[in-house]
């Protein structure tokens, strides 16, 4: 389902939608992001065609959460445009995604203003009435004819006993470059924009095409019947993935481009899991991390290329339960209460240098596009109550205190300041639930969020979308208050949803244009830039405005129809000091989706149609106005249709089918570098034992 969520409790009352693994395959996404492309409310933006960045209630980047089985993928490194996080989360090791919309801090902590992706991976299956051994492997095969991919998985799933179960896999995919159907026009002149550089056929994007690996191993063990041990492992290598909007970069010759010649995340965790004495559905992880980034930029016409490389290695813990429903006033009343703890701790190495080609010299700098040593702290602690009450009143109700710290040495040749600031900040929240009949529900939530300046916000160095940003150690927290209104219906052949919100962000973290005279020392890619960012805080309040709604419909036993709309409106105060208010970057265009499917109660056959749309989007911020990836005068809209076709056997065996992009249309999601595929199609092919 891509609207309300199928569990009442998945949301706490709030809006969220959510994708399941059946849903995944067969719409076909080329990665975890693209499982959001049907979810209201979300738009997934690429700046390379092995990267994409959800956007959620026109929120992205360290505005948004991330969280994989519980643990926290946003680090102190997190940037504006998140490109390449939640893309190292391999779908094929995933059994759900869910969204949470909105402000979202009490339950999830910091960075949750826009609200929350939770990636669930599968688990393997145990048998409490076995005692044996039991083996089974399993095969999954993929091909996309627009980008020439292939990929592979395998995994085998290994169950000892009735309370030991084993599941471990591996993948690896070469996507080539990608085949649109054309270039797309811009809305003011009608010409084609400078970003991506089309190859001489008209369709071939130079600055795509990757190649990629994962692993993945899971270890379940049943200690008791309502108490589970969970140690896991999860790896992803990206290889060789360019920045489209960077390859080449506008203005600049032809062979220059910017490559992600390494983009590897590593995740280990151990777990205890369900209830155990006074702990009720207790979720306690440890968890160690590890992001690696590797980039080179080749300047053929200078003989120079520049290289950089940033690690970050996080280590965290966090503990949740809930107590048992406590029943009162004759029945009429039951109160629960969730609450928890975290703690997450950074610590990131960076080192740039430069080589000059021709006579190959290889010369460090001081420091990369980060302090080298710079670590950052973040703790947390909430307690969340649900008090229902006359079977058709709930009240929600939370807090959450949160403290994060920045230590960053100062590097003297590059003028890189020492920072060592800390931020303490309390958010709440409330809700209403109103049942006045079975099935259907009127809510009203009031939920803040917050995120204190990370360390790339304090000290990052780095080519951004818009041109070369750089950083601000004297910023402050932002913080956000969303005021949601919405209503939920839930029938046996309708279930609708439907949400208005207002999200107010004080202190926002934006881009603010600067001269090349200011600069920082020792990073000639800033001076020598079309055009220069500072982050700084916007001096008011920004709104963003907007509603999202999702009705499906069984038209038949067999039959689904499902329809999808959201819209955002944002507005905030001029970054650069002017009096008037302007656009908010990026916000997402009106759009929506139309999907109908038609299931063989039988036989696992299966037919349907995906439709996605949008609207032209030509309110740009100050920074949008020289973005690259958004054509002059703004993004067109598009309608793209796609058609759907497979066979599911038993959950043994699947064969999935998607015929993209039907009309070959030419299209761009706003924001993007990457123009979508044209005329192609997708195959799936997985069975096992």
């Amino acid at each position: 389902m891509r609207g309300p969520p199928r569990a009442g409790e998945e949301s706490h009352g709030r809006s969220a939608a959510l994708v399941t693994r059946e849903e995944r395959d067969e719409q076909l996404g080329r990665s975890t992001p693209d499982a959001l492309r049907y979810v209201p409310g979300v738009w997934v933006q690429q700046t390379g065609h092995g990267q994409a960045s959800p956007y959620v209630r026109g929120l992205t980047g360290q505005q948004v959460l991330l969280m994989f089985d519980g643990i926290r993928l946003n680090n102190g490194l997190f940037r504006q445009g998140p490109n390449q996080y939640l893309f190292t989360v391999d779908p094929n090791t995933l059994d759900r995604l869910e969204v949470v919309r909105g402000s979202a801090s009490v339950r999830y902590g910091a960075d949750a203003l826009g609200g929350a992706i939770l990636a669930t991976p599968m688990e393997p299956r145990l048998d409490l009435a076995s005692r044996g051994w039991a083996f089974r492997p399993r095969v999954v095969l993929r091909a996309a004819s627009a980008d020439e991919g292939l990929g592979a998985r395998g995994e085998a799933e290994l169950r000892a006993g009735a309370r030991v179960a084993v599941v471990v896999g591996g993948g690896y995919r070469d996507a080539g470059q990608l085949q649109s159907a054309g270039p797309i026009r811009d809305l003011a002149r009608g010409v084609r924009p400078a970003v991506p550089f089309y190859e001489p056929d008209g369709v071939t994007q130079r600055g795509t095409g990757f190649r990629e690996a994962t692993f993945d191993a899971r270890a379940v063990v049943q200690i008791t019947e309502r108490l589970r041990a969970v140690a896991a492992l999860y790896g992803y290598r990206q290889y060789d993935a360019p920045r489209t909007d960077q390859c080449p970069p506008p203005l600049a010759p032809e062979r220059e481009c910017l490559w992600f010649e390494e983009q590897f995340r590593t995740l280990a965790y151990a777990a205890l899991r369900g209830d155990a004495g006074p702990f009720h559905a207790m979720d306690l992880n440890v968890s160690y991390q590890r992001g690696h980034e590797r980039r080179r930029r080749d300047r053929p016409q200078s003989f120079v290329e520049n290289g950089f490389v940033d690690d970050i290695d996080t280590l965290g813990a966090s503990f949740s339960a809930q107590t048992p429903r406590v029943r009162f006033g004759g029945e009429r009343f039951s109160l629960g209460v969730r609450y928890g703890v975290e703690a997450w701790h950074d610590r990131v190495a960076s080192q740039a240098w430069t080589t000059f080609t021709d006579v190959r010299i290889t010369r460090a700098l001081s420091r990369g596009q980060y302090v080298d040593g710079a670590r950052y702290l973040l703790l947390g602690g909430f307690a969340e109550a649900d008090l229902a009450a006359w079977r058709w009143l709930r009240v929600r109700a939370g807090a959450r205190l949160a403290h994060s710290a920045a230590d960053v040495p100062a590097d003297v040749e590059s003028q890189s300041a020492a920072i060592n600031r800390g931020f303490t900040l309390p958010v709440g929240r409330v809700g209403l639930e109103l049942i006045p009949a079975p099935g259907f529900s009127l809510l009203a939530n009031v939920d803040q969020g917050f995120r204190a300046p990370n360390l790339d916000d304090l000290t990052s160095r780095q080519q951004a979308g818009p041109g070369f940003q750089f950083e601000n150690p004297d910023l402050r927290p932002e913080r956000s208050t969303t005021w949601e209104l919405g209503a939920r219906l839930r029938r046996p052949r309708v279930e609708a949803e439907a949400w208005a919100y207002a999200t107010q962000i004080d202190d926002a973290i934006t881009r603010a244009i600067r001269m090349a005279s200011e600069c920082p020392p020792m990073t000639p890619s800033c001076a020598n830039a079309f055009s220069r960012f500072r982050l700084v805080n916007a001096p008011g309040t920004t709104w963003v405005f907007g509603a999202e709604a999702v009705v499906r419909v069984h038209l038949l036993d067999a039959l689904l129809l499902s329809l999808t709309w959201a819209w955002a409106w944002g507005e905030g105060p001029d970054p650069s000091g002017g009096s008037q208010r302007v656009p908010v970057s990026r916000i997402p265009p009106m759009n929506g989706t139309a999907e109908l499917r038609w299931r063989h109660p039988r036989s696992g056959i299966y037919l349907g149609a995906g439709m996605r749309w949008a609207l032209d989007q030509t309110r740009l911020a100050p920074s949008d106005l020289g973005d690259a990836r958004i054509p002059l005068g703004g993004t067109a809209g598009y309608a793209v249709a796609d058609l759907r076709m497979g066979w599911r056997y038993r959950n043994r065996v699947t064969v999935s089918a998607v015929l993209e992009n039907l009309a070959n249309t030419a299209y761009r999601v706003h924001g993007s570098s990457v123009d979508g595929p044209g005329r192609g199609i997708m195959l799936l092919i997985s069975g096992g034992l």
